[in-house]
């Protein structure tokens, strides 16, 4: 790339990048912890980006025409804060606050800093929750010219896979508006990084993953100021990345460059001495953010929409097959509806939705940690992200769906192929362990529809959940068990089969409640009547409906049956909501590692069949 060396003053940089220094100094020794290293190394580029390539309104933050800043190394936290500070966002005194309980400076960034883009500090992650804004960006015609996201790396978290699915996702969408900083700082939290200084090494991998790179001295405030003005004028359809070499500590003599000291604040008998070798400089703002001209907003909507598909009533559907064409129906009514998919998209049936909506379907590959951390940028912007793959390839994302829910970020996860019931591919396919992973979180939503219409209708429910929210869809071709009139409510349930003669309740969901309702029929041939229950609804589960059910059956007794793993699963839900009632809970689960075969094969082995089911009831009653 060309480029004109841009007239700068360094001793004015200098100055402005001590009072940066200062702080970051000052903030983690009040606080007796935090990674003061690590923040100083990167103060001399925060000050450059701050002096003159920063455009953001503080007042607006909202403003989609505003700049973005992401420290993808949450642990430099201090220097984020510090340089919002010098920027007029509050006063220098409250930095003391930092990691204090309920002070909005914690330890690493999270949303209680409203200039926080995401939660980070779970290292690899801040690349692909850029990639994603930058997308988003892009996306939006009505935006020009298109904001700048920059993403601050540290060298260690450079080792993360995830970095490097989001470098290649960043190519592939020729994210020009992207820029990543690396802060090579050469050490890592308990010796030196895998290449130490040599930037070389950096350059030439992000070079072979199709990025423009520049090389500089992250201490020279000429070279710094070139590659910021180099990187914010890139014309290429390349992403760019500047790999600044830098001293870990810089500012502190006798820690600089030095191992062993990430994680410690400079002591308070110290710091007098280490402010006035940085000239005690004087509390000021320094740095005066140039305001966007324009002002534009994603509008949010966050509603139900009654979703109504065609279907025969002897028709047999895959749930997960009903997905994208429901999808179809909210984005018709939703503008920031967007897909993304791994790959699976003939699987997850999210093809259905690209067809009619091309430009909202974002491809990601086989990469499910970007394809989150993506979700999670988009999100942040306006966007009402959508992400489908198999409920199994979740798993291996789950730190970033954990940072999302930290982020306080909006994102829909559709889980196809769950439980043993997916049959022929075999175990490795099988997603068994995701409701206890979704579960987990605070806040989250479960949603296990059993048939054609119960899918479409949750599709239509999705939109109006904030948070974390996650359907988990069948392979299996089932029944239609509904009407289309039927209503389904976030925390609902259905009570299928009931009379004033059940001995007990059957609690299912999914898939399982076709096995229930066979194992009703043969049981009722025989005068024993049971309750059936659809929960639909996982988390937040129907207290008031189970709690009902074991109140009026006759043995106060509900068996739960799942195609999913006994922990964490929908009979834990189920225990927990009617616990201290008196009611006696018993689990039917998945308890052991499954085979391939057919779906009736794989249930039956799994002991969560309808022969099964009505073992059980028989053994109780």
């Amino acid at each position: 790339m060309m480029y004109t060396k841009s007239v700068m003053n360094a001793s004015d940089l200098e100055k402005k990048a001590a009072l940066v220094r200062k702080w970051c100094l000052i903030s983690t020794t009040e606080a007796a912890s935090g990674h003061a290293t690590s923040a100083l190394s990167a103060a001399d580029i925060g000050a450059v980006l701050f002096d003159k390539y920063f455009t953001f309104d503080l007042k607006n933050k909202q403003n989609l025409y505003n700049d973005r800043l992401i420290f993808s190394k949450g642990h430099a936290s201090p220097l984020l804060y510090s340089l919002y500070a010098a920027a007029g966002a509050y006063p220098f005194e409250e930095l003391k606050t930092l990691r204090q309980f309920g002070s909005m400076f914690e330890g690493h960034p999270v949303p209680a800093f409203p200039y926080t883009e995401a939660a980070t500090g779970s290292l690899g992650q801040g690349l692909s929750i850029g990639a994603g804004m930058a997308l988003g960006l892009q996306k939006i015609e009505e935006i020009k010219p298109k904001p700048k996201v920059f993403v601050l790396l540290g060298d260690g978290e450079m080792a993360e896979g995830s970095i490097w699915e989001a470098a290649d996702f960043a190519t592939y969408y020729k994210l020009n508006n992207l820029i990543a900083i690396v802060d090579v700082n050469r050490f890592g939290q308990s010796q030196e990084t895998m290449f130490g200084h040599n930037l070389f090494s950096y350059r030439d991998r992000l070079s072979a993953f199709g990025w423009e790179t520049m090389l500089i001295d992250g201490h020279n405030y000429g070279e710094i100021d070139n590659a910021l003005k180099a990187g914010v004028g890139n014309r290429t359809q390349k992403p760019f990345a500047i790999i600044a070499k830098t001293l870990k500590g810089k500012g502190i003599p006798q820690w600089e460059n030095k191992n062993g000291f990430h994680s410690k604040p400079v002591s308070k008998d110290d710091l007098p001495k280490i402010l006035e070798d940085l000239g005690n400089p004087k509390d000021e703002v320094i740095f005066s953010l140039p305001k966007p001209k324009k002002i534009f907003q994603l509008i949010q909507s966050a509603q139900s929409i009654d979703v109504s598909l065609s279907h025969n009533e002897d028709e047999k559907l895959m749930t997960k097959e009903v997905y994208g064409k429901a999808l179809v129906e909210v984005a018709k009514k939703i503008d920031t509806v967007i897909s993304l998919d791994g790959d699976v998209k003939n699987s997850t049936s999210s093809q259905d939705f690209e067809a009619v909506f091309p430009d909202k379907a974002i491809e990601c590959f086989i990469a499910e940690q970007n394809m989150i951390g993506v979700g999670i940028g988009l999100g942040k912007i306006g966007f009402m992200p959508f992400i489908s793959t198999f409920s199994a390839f979740f798993t291996r994302a789950f730190d970033q769906i954990r940072m999302g829910r930290v982020s306080e970020a909006t994102i829909k996860l559709i889980g196809s192929y769950a439980g043993v019931s997916l049959g022929k591919d075999g175990s490795s396919q099988m997603g068994l362990e995701d409701m206890a992973m979704i579960g987990a979180l605070p806040d989250s939503v479960i949603l296990y529809p059993a048939d054609a219409i119960a899918t479409e209708k949750l599709v239509g429910v999705m939109p109006s959940i904030t948070g974390i929210s996650y359907m988990r869809l069948s392979r299996p071709k089932v029944p239609i068990i509904y009407k289309d009139t039927d209503m389904f409510s976030l925390g609902g349930s259905k009570i299928l089969r009931q009379s004033e003669e059940d001995l007990l309740t059957i609690v299912a969901a999914g898939i399982t409640v076709h096995e229930a309702l066979k194992a009703y029929e043969e049981l009722k041939k025989e005068k024993i009547f049971v309750r059936v229950v659809d929960c639909y609804c996982i988390k937040p589960i129907d207290n008031d409906t189970l709690i009902e059910c074991s109140r009026t059956t006759q043995q106060n007794t509900i068996i739960t049956v799942e195609d999913h793993f006994s922990h964490g699963g929908l009979g834990d839900f189920v225990m927990e909501a009617v616990s201290g009632t008196g009611a006696c809970v018993t689990k039917m689960a998945v308890m052991h590692i499954s085979h391939s075969g057919t779906e009736e094969e794989v249930l039956d082995d799994a002991g969560i069949s309808a022969k099964h089911i009505i073992a059980k009831v028989k053994q109780l009653v």
